[in-house]
């Protein structure tokens, strides 16, 4: 079908369905709460449960130190926008942050691959809840995924990732 304007859009949205291809199995729950990004954690361990028709896409995945792991945020709560992030005093538009509560509830880490068998993702630096439905998982590859675009140092520190000095 095409979509001729942003009225239509509106009125007639154009649904996308995604089938999960995994799940986590972490420690972390709502009640134990979960870090801000996952590597700033390194000590968070769990594994990812990829289900066995998709264990076959798992090979060579094993050659890669971190992998990115795209996932959906099934415990978020809405969106709204300005943010407020953690340890800030301002406030932002909700795409200049990294909050959970987003609209259409997507999430993506990038986390350390310690080990693969077959169909067990031995991982490290998650920030993902218990039994979170992992959509998709991407080899994280430096020359590709840290292009060497301007750091925003003040933007990390009002948001809490870097300490202020």
């Amino acid at each position: 079908r095409t979509i001729q304007s942003e009225e239509q859009i509106k009125q007639d949205p154009v649904k996308v369905v995604y089938h999960s291809i995994g799940i986590f199995h972490t420690e972390l729950t709502p009640q134990t709460g979960s870090p801000r990004q996952g590597i700033l954690q390194p000590e968070n361990k769990g594994t990812i449960e990829v289900y066995p028709e998709y264990q076959e896409a798992l090979r060579d995945l094993e050659k890669y130190e971190y992998i990115i792991v795209i996932y959906h945020m099934h415990l978020s709560k809405g969106w709204h926008t300005p943010v407020r992030p953690p340890s800030s005093s301002h406030t932002f538009g909700l795409f200049a942050t990294r909050s959970p509560n987003r609209p259409n509830s997507i999430g993506f880490s990038v986390i350390k691959l310690k080990k693969v068998e077959g169909n067990i993702l031995h991982v490290r630096g998650i920030d993902a809840f218990n039994k979170t439905p992992v959509l998709d998982i991407k080899p994280w590859l430096p020359s590709i995924d840290c292009p060497g675009g301007k750091i925003n140092l003040d933007i990390e520190k009002e948001i809490g990732l870097k300490k202020k000095k």
